[in-house]
């Protein structure tokens, strides 16, 4: 795997051929533009299922139409249509949650956003309580078989409340049989809560620490205790428990001093293969009251066609959803208007088509996907990748942006995780060409490969990434970098300050832009295949799909291609 090259002057640029795409000036003004519409309190934080989705939607239909694209979306009556229906369900707590421990003997309320955020089920139930259900303490909730790991020692959880830990047991020390300091998908709450509901758990609760999650509080009650969504399944309750939720430190060091506990020493021992669930001693007691429904949601799909293989597909991703309207800020402020997150990506995407529009036509085909409910567990890409528009094995890449840069240019650029493919080759050729250097993921705790939507589409074996902007700016280098970074994190990151700003400087977006067009055009004017690392838990999924693509010359440079 390489991680830098030498930088190239636009010059070696040129010769290289990439300039060949079109004389397409990437425009900072219009992304900004973009940006600042879909970030606007008119379109009400982009939230799924309601008025402003059909504003988003619209928005992004007319900005394909405008650069001259192609309906991508589903087949209706013979022809493609704008847009790809996803079905979901939908979940509102009807009255707020009524939670209460009886721990060491005395009742302690738990407030929903303030103690505890508690989601509106998605497991089928809708009105129903939880009675003196036990608390048990699971450390990090992982069965890991394959790394020798098993944070249930054969202990039966059926009917309890599964109390444990965020990330993995790495996080702290940063080395053992995690793979160290990069977050895997157990670490994830995700899967904490498909493996609750696989033990026939009552409910979960998530210990919040801002470090092992890398978000505040304010982050976890934002973006749990509003209206929820999850893909339509056939039995709900196989991967959800009613009750899914987290909660402040500060109750669970109560809750296990109650019991005669050290939360910081049960917390250390959960790091060690041989950690026991402990019994908390406590109860809990739950009222819920919440509305479910199915509705249909869409993912906007637009296609330039390949003048050569268009049956074969490169596709930029980015998704269009945010958390919509919700609980109110210190300032009042209700409309989380996700104008980093994802109108960066959005702006991007629509910028990306006007270019490729404008210039000579790719061999094989580009498509733009803005998919939905990003913010809810990336469920309109996983619906996608389970009901493809386009072949799967015939998808050449994906290059999925989300919450890129609008803070100047950067000498370097990143992706979110640690994986290894030959699309991240790619992308280092192509920025080394640019004099841009690659730095690996610099928090991999913080799980970002699990995070976006090109995971979905990894799952089944497709080639992706999620392009992150870099940190080391021209204007103040990595420290400045980092400082804005950590202050999104802390104060903006899924709450209503994510608002456009007139002092962005998009200029570092050109240059991403211009990088992602690249490597986009690079694929599309190639028989190239990349693939995942020989090692990858990806590659296997990828290569069953290998017939598929035998018609095409496989390059044999890297074995990290074909």
């Amino acid at each position: 795997m390489r991680f830098t090259l030498a930088p190239l002057s636009l010059a070696a640029l040129l010769l290289a051929g990439t300039a060949t795409a079109a004389p397409f000036t990437f425009s900072g003004a219009r992304m900004s533009a973009d940006d600042k519409t879909l970030g606007s309190d008119a379109f009400e934080g982009r939230g799924v299922a309601t008025p402003a989705e059909t504003r988003t939607v619209d928005y992004l239909i007319n900005g394909f139409k405008a650069a001259g694209l192609q309906p991508g979306g589903q087949v209706v009556n013979g022809k493609r249509i704008w847009t790809q229906d996803v079905p979901l369900l939908k979940s509102d707590h009807v009255t707020t949650p009524v939670v209460a421990v009886t721990s060491g003997g005395q009742p302690l309320t738990l407030r929903q956003g303030e103690e505890i955020a508690v989601r509106a089920p998605t497991n089928g139930q809708q009105k129903f309580s939880i009675n003196n259900a036990p608390l048990l303490f699971v450390g990090y909730g992982v069965s890991a078989p394959e790394r020798g790991w098993d944070d249930f020692k054969g202990q039966d959880v059926r009917g309890k409340i599964l109390v444990l830990l965020v990330n993995d047991p790495d996080f702290e020390g940063g080395e053992g049989n995690f793979g160290g300091k990069a977050m895997t998908y157990y670490g994830r709450w995700t899967y904490k809560y498909e493996e609750a509901a696989r033990r026939g758990a009552a409910g979960v609760m998530i210990v919040h620490e801002a470090l092992p999650a890398s978000y505040g509080w304010a982050t976890v009650k934002n973006s749990n205790t509003n209206t929820m969504f999850d893909i339509v399944r056939q039995n709900p309750a196989a991967d959800h428990t009613g009750f899914e939720s987290w909660i402040q430190r500060d109750v669970a060091v109560k809750l296990f001093a109650n019991a005669g506990l050290d939360f910081d020493q049960l917390r250390a021992a959960a790091r060690r293969k041989d950690f026991v669930p402990v019994d908390l001693k406590a109860s809990l007691n739950a009222n819920i009251d919440a509305k479910a429904e199915t509705i249909v949601s869409k993912n906007v799909v637009a296609l330039l066609p390949g003048s050569k293989h268009p049956d074969e597909t490169v596709l930029y991703t980015a998704h269009w959803d945010h958390l919509g309207i919700g609980q109110p800020d210190a300032n009042g402020d209700r409309i989380y208007n996700g104008a980093i997150d994802n109108g960066t990506g959005l702006s991007h995407i629509l910028e990306q088509a006007r270019s490729f529009a404008a210039g000579p036509r790719p061999e094989r085909s580009i498509v733009f996907l803005a998919v939905t409910a990003e913010e809810k567990g990336l469920l309109g890409s996983t619906y996608y990748a389970a009901n493809p528009l386009y072949p799967l094995g015939k998808t050449v890449g994906v290059l999925n942006t989300d919450s890129m840069g609008v803070f100047g240019p950067a000498r370097d650029f990143s992706i979110s995780g640690t994986a290894k493919l030959g699309l991240l080759d790619d992308l280092i050729q192509e920025g080394g060409k640019m004099g841009r250097t690659f730095t690996p993921d610099p928090h991999p705790e913080s799980g970002g490969f699990y995070r976006s939507d090109h995971f979905p589409m990894a799952k089944v074996g497709v080639p992706a990434i999620s392009f992150k902007s870099g940190l080391d700016l021209v204007n103040g280098g990595t420290a400045r970098g980092e400082a804005i970074s950590a202050d999104y994190t802390a104060k903006r990151y899924h709450q209503p300050d994510d608002e456009w700003l007139p002092d962005w400087d998009f200029s570092g977006m050109v240059n991403d832009a211009e990088l992602l067009h690249a490597v986009g055009w690079r694929l599309a004017n190639s028989r190239e295949w990349p693939n995942w690392s020989e090692d990858s838990e990806f590659r296997a999924a990828r290569d069953a799909s290998a017939a598929q693509r035998q018609e095409a010359p496989q390059p044999a440079a890297s074995g990290e291609r074909g």
